[in-house]
């Protein structure tokens, strides 16, 4: 269980991600969030828009992995958690390993799903 509301906060963090790179980009406020200048986000919209999407479907895996999971304990429900999980948090490994000066959002990205899955694993 434990797990399975670890891998729904990080789900909802990569839906939230999404929504800031593919609805958002461009922003005032979204721009201050990456740093950057309106010229810079308008020429990386459309990474960010790609990037978002792999965001999205991240977080839609390890929500809907920990749906069924909780309500049905299906081992492949498990599995697509668990993955999805482990995809967050090798992201959140790049991220870090990148800029180390981006420490704070490879912990809001990588530590909730490094909890589900040692939960997973120890529970």
């Amino acid at each position: 269980m434990i797990a399975a509301i670890f891998a729904l906060i990080a789900g909802l963090i990569h839906v939230y991600i999404f929504a800031m790179e593919s609805l958002l980009w461009g922003t005032p406020r979204i721009n201050k969030v990456f740093a950057m200048t309106p010229e810079q986000a308008e020429s990386n919209r459309l990474f960010a828009f790609n990037q978002g999407f792999y965001n999205l479907f991240l977080g839609l895996g390890a929500i809907g992995g920990a749906i069924i999971a909780l309500s049905q304990g299906s081992p492949m429900a498990i599995a697509i958690m668990i993955f999805s999980s482990a995809c967050m948090l090798g992201a959140a490994t790049v991220l870090l390993y990148s800029a180390k000066k981006l420490l704070r959002p490879a912990l809001i990205q990588g530590l909730p799903p490094l909890i589900a899955i040692l939960a997973n694993l120890f529970t």
